[in-house]
């Protein structure tokens, strides 16, 4: 009988005691050690460009727009130890891109189309890409 009551409220207090791990994070700031890599994204097409990035599985902000027959620059750094780009928020903390990606304003997610960012565009310095909409979706090349 004694069992029946005490099981269930050692269990309880066992699952809150792994909940939570809580961990000092160093947040890099700058651009030591970092490669410059401005990315221009130029809309070739007739609708608005919205261009993304998700910083983590869980996080996504609005980097650049791009009107038609406009281009966007996107400042880029590159750690060439780690192959992470980032992009610098306004305390100058690197934020690591998971993932780049632009689509048609007002429907960006639906009609996204991910810019690749590898380490043989970073050797280059620069990178520049054109988007426009083919066969009725958004291409970026």
């Amino acid at each position: 009988m004694v069992v029946r009551y005490i099981l269930p409220v050692l269990l309880t207090f066992t699952s809150f005691a792994n909940a939570v791990e809580l961990r000092h994070v160093t947040v890099r700031t700058g651009t030591e050690g970092l490669d410059p890599v401005p990315l221009t994204i130029s809309n070739a097409g007739r609708e608005a460009l919205s261009c993304n990035a998700d910083f983590a599985h869980w996080y996504s902000a609005a980097i650049a727009t791009a009107a038609p027959g406009k281009s966007a620059r996107v400042e880029l750094w590159f750690d060439p130890k780690t192959g992470t780009y980032a992009i610098l928020n306004d305390k100058r903390e690197n934020l690591p891109v998971e993932r780049l990606w632009c689509g048609l304003a007002g429907h960006a997610y639906a009609t996204r189309v991910q810019i690749a960012l590898d380490r043989t565009e970073a050797v280059k310095g620069e990178r520049a890409v054109t988007c426009d909409v083919a066969q009725d979706r958004l291409v970026c090349r």
